[in-house]
């Protein structure tokens, strides 16, 4: 929301000099959040001038400049210093004439662009200036012709500071507005917060315009058959009519330099007046061709196949959902969100019928969000819109257009009103000190409801009150409570951490995400946030080893309509940033993220036609219900490593990343949980045959998969704009953390001496070298120590389709020193379980 300090001025009471900074601070002491700070992109010296003679000249392209001479200072009888001011300027305009008053921007100035202005030789001539067209002053889009006093209805003598007559030197502040703060989305709503701010004296605009009672009806019919959440569509219907409207009369620069800086393009003046209303008081307004109507207005919902082509010349299929307005002739507007095109105010309107209403916010929200169209009218009533000043904001633009566009106010309107009573809230005496832990007076409690515009009753134990139409968000005494605190001011509240109490803290599963995340940060590698949103084909072709699809859930309405997928795998998204992160240069990546990932089972329904009641916690048996109704959400953690692990350095070459990083981060993963991760050679079909791994757990049901590791397929690398080589990692946390036991169990450090031995093994060539370690492994016994792959051979001396195993033993006893042939008894213990299980051969 931007609000001109002008306009703001008009309601509340600004200290002389108020800054813009000055009413950012304020209205941030009151909850709202600032953002820029908008001014007209231009400086003086701008003036009024008079043209005083024109002397068109031909020219060879067969253009015709105008040759002027334009008065920009009357001088002075007094003072013989201060002479009369004729410049000559060059204008390639054509509409206007001798003695026309005009806006003059004289060397020095600097339009928007920026765009200096100089005397300068053009056309034979030295021009002294520039005539100003309303674009370039940063008014409008009109550029055809340079704009004329006269024709936006202003006068003023020569010399005149055309800044402020036009209203360039106003200046904008922008606030977010959050969606329960639906009356700060007007002028109206930030001059009371401004006064509750700062003290000033706040005047009501509201209070200002008397709506006229309307003699002969016009017939509205509200006809909502099929309402939303048991609300009716619309709940307030105003209509107005003014006749015998000038439609060639201009916006005046007032109020086309306060849209503009509201952020509102000037139309026409019949449009500009309604947007001017909306800003002023919050109320949307739509004006409709009163001659195009074909009898009375109803309001309804869209039947089945209904179509409406809006105000930006598209044509919508609507929903059952949809509330419009129609007419005889069928639908003229989604209602609340944008107009049809039948009724459009157009360059011949001369008569007009005004409307103000009220409508439902969570059916224009659907509407507006259906149709992808939103819209300054649906902002507003999203967030909700006094139903108390549509017939005043209605009276205002019949004022308006009385006032500026020669109109006259016409009998004929009506008035629909169905807004329910206000209720009451019961706020207990001491409610609020208990709440925010600080001691407020019953004076203050009082002053500052009544403040905000709630009416106060006392009653037995606490006080009755009931909020003012423009605040459907205070509904319970808990925003009551925010209410006051509010308005005394935050400052009040002290800075004191809370203890926590004994016994609490982190859970089992948070202590465990936590320990992988600062482990794997430790080991280098930075954690991101990936959009959980992917594209069909990412998640065929990650979620699951072998495609070609997999069950996946769709998002009714999602953010990019390429990828309306919620993830299956981790990896996507991490690619991305990858890809990303190379764009901008930075090549060596080493990634993680954890997160949820999606796995509906496939035939199985999802989704839950049951609505918990809010602010109540549901009961067991509706968890377990509402938990039915949505697909598997495992969490997970993805790795991603491109480019090289380790940088080039003096006298060393860089290390490319590869399978091995994915597996050290697998290894790591597993350090930071306390549970053994088993690799065994996988396949996947995004990754590389022969560099991917299958990770597995041991579970109850035995060794259960868990993950992939290795070396993404070059194409599927390249198809993400990555080079040839990308490890990644993905492993199930949760079946993980399942196996993770209360604590951590260190290992103890074991003081004797090592014996260490070298075992080398002939086996068939497709027998994974996992699968052979593991076997030595367990034949070993408790003696061994430590076991690794340090070698693997073929070649000569290995028989054709075999291959020489070279593993490193390291054995060790916890209370004696080992002897040699304990060492051998134990490797050959080993050996043995591997040739029984794989026919392996000791290598000669």
């Amino acid at each position: 929301m931007r609000v001109p300090l002008s306009w703001l001025g008009e309601f509340v009471d600004l200290a002389p000099g108020t800054t813009p900074e000055d009413v950012h601070a304020a209205l941030v002491s009151v909850g709202l959040e600032e953002e820029e700070i908008h001014r007209f992109d231009l400086t003086g010296p701008i003036v009024v001038g008079e043209v005083l003679s024109i002397e068109p000249e031909a020219q060879t392209n067969g253009k015709t400049i105008n040759w002027c001479q334009v008065r920009v200072s009357t001088g002075s009888t007094t003072d013989e210093s201060n002479v009369e001011d004729i410049r000559g300027i060059v204008c390639g305009a054509h509409n206007f004439g001798v003695g026309d008053k005009v806006v003059v921007t004289l060397p020095g100035a600097v339009l928007p662009g920026p765009f200096p202005i100089a005397a300068r030789k053009t056309y034979g001539h030295v021009s002294d200036g520039m005539i100003a067209s309303a674009r370039e002053l940063g008014l409008g889009d009109e550029h055809d012709g340079i704009l004329r006093l006269a024709a936006l209805g202003l006068d003023a003598p020569v010399g005149t500071d055309a800044l402020g007559l036009l209203g360039l030197d106003d200046s904008a502040v922008e606030i977010n507005v959050t969606p329960d703060r639906g009356y700060a989305f007007s002028i109206r709503g930030v001059a009371r917060e401004y006064a509750h701010a700062t003290g000033a004296t706040f005047r009501d605009p509201a209070l200002a315009v008397v709506p006229a009672p309307s003699s002969i009806a016009f017939v509205v019919t509200i006809d909502d058959r099929a309402p939303i959440r048991d609300k009716i569509g619309a709940s307030v219907f105003v209509t107005r009519a003014v006749r015998g409207v000038d439609p060639t009369r201009p916006s005046p620069a007032w109020l086309i330099a306060r849209l503009k800086l509201a952020g509102i393009r000037s139309i026409s003046l019949i449009v500009d007046v309604t947007n001017y209303v909306m800003i002023e008081l919050g109320q949307p307004i739509h004006a409709y061709d009163l001659d195009a109507l074909a009898g009375g207005i109803t309001v309804r919902r869209a039947g089945k196949g209904e179509k409406l082509t809006t105000l930006d010349d598209v044509t919508r299929t609507l929903s059952g959902e949809d509330l419009l307005i129609t007419d005889e002739s069928g639908p003229i507007g989604l209602a609340g969100v944008m107009g049809g095109q039948t009724t459009e105010i157009g360059a011949g309107t001369t008569n007009v019928l005004v409307e103000a209403a009220n409508f439902d916010p969570v059916s224009i929200a659907r509407t507006a969000r259906r149709h992808k169209l939103p819209s300054e009218a649906s902002r507003r009533f999203e967030r909700g819109v006094d139903p108390a000043v549509a017939a005043v904001a209605a009276a205002r633009v019949v004022q308006l257009l009385v006032e500026l566009a020669g109109g006259v106010a016409d009998d004929l309107g009506s008035l629909h009103d169905a807004t329910p009573a206000a209720q009451p809230i019961f706020l207990p005496a001491g409610f609020i000190s208990g709440l925010i832990g600080l001691e407020y007076t019953r004076d203050e409690v009082r002053t500052s409801l009544a403040e905000i515009g709630a009416s106060l009753k006392e009653i037995e134990g606490g006080l009755s009150v009931t909020a003012p139409s423009w605040r459907p968000d205070l509904t319970d005494k808990w925003t009551l409570a925010e209410e006051v605190a509010r308005i005394v001011g935050y400052d009040r509240i002290p800075s004191v951490l809370p203890v926590a109490p004994p016994g609490r803290g982190l859970t089992r599963t948070q202590l465990l995400r936590r320990q992988v995340a600062q482990t794997l940060a430790a080991a280098g590698h930075t954690e991101v946030l990936a959009y959980p949103f992917v594209a069909e084909k990412a998640n065929n072709l990650f979620g699951a080893p072998v495609g070609p699809t997999v069950p996946q859930m769709r998002v009714a309405n999602p953010l990019d309509g390429e990828a309306p997928f919620l993830r299956t795998s981790m990896l996507p998204g991490l690619l991305q940033i990858a890809h990303r992160n190379r764009s901008r240069g930075l090549t060596d990546l080493a990634v993680f993220e954890q997160g949820q990932v999606f796995r509906p089972v496939a035939g199985v329904e999802y989704g839950s036609s049951v609505v918990p009641p809010g602010a109540v916690r549901p009961s067991a048996r509706l968890e377990i219900e509402l938990n039915a109704g949505i697909p598997p959400q495992p969490f997970s953690v993805g790795v991603v490593f491109t480019g090289n692990a380790t940088r080039q350095q003096p006298g060393r070459p860089a290390v490319p990343a590869g399978w091995q990083d994915a597996l050290t981060a697998v290894a790591q993963i597993a350090l930071a949980t306390g549970v053994a991760i088993q690799v065994r050679q996988g396949s996947h079909q995004a990754m590389h045959p022969g560099r991917t791994a299958e990770l597995f757990v041991t579970t109850d049901a035995g060794a259960t998969s868990v993950g992939y590791a290795g070396e993404l397929l070059p194409a599927v690398a390249r198809s993400f704009d990555l080079p040839a080589v990308v490890a990644v990692a993905e492993i199930n946390l949760s079946v993980v953390f399942d196996r993770a036991g209360a604590e951590l169990q260190a290992i103890p450090i074991r003081t004797m001496p090592a014996a260490t031995q070298d075992l080398s093994l002939v086996v068939d060539t497709v027998v994974p070298a996992g699968e052979v370690l593991e076997a030595v492994i367990e034949g070993s016994g408790p003696l061994l120590d430590h076991a690794e792959l340090v070698d693997d051979y073929r070649g000569a001396g290995i028989p054709s389709g075999r291959k020489s195993l070279t593993f490193a033993l390291r054995f060790r006893a916890a209370d004696r020193t080992l002897t040699a042939a304990e060492a051998s008894d134990a490797k050959l213990a080993g050996v043995a379980v591997a040739a029984a299980r794989f026919g392996a051969t000791l290598r000669e």
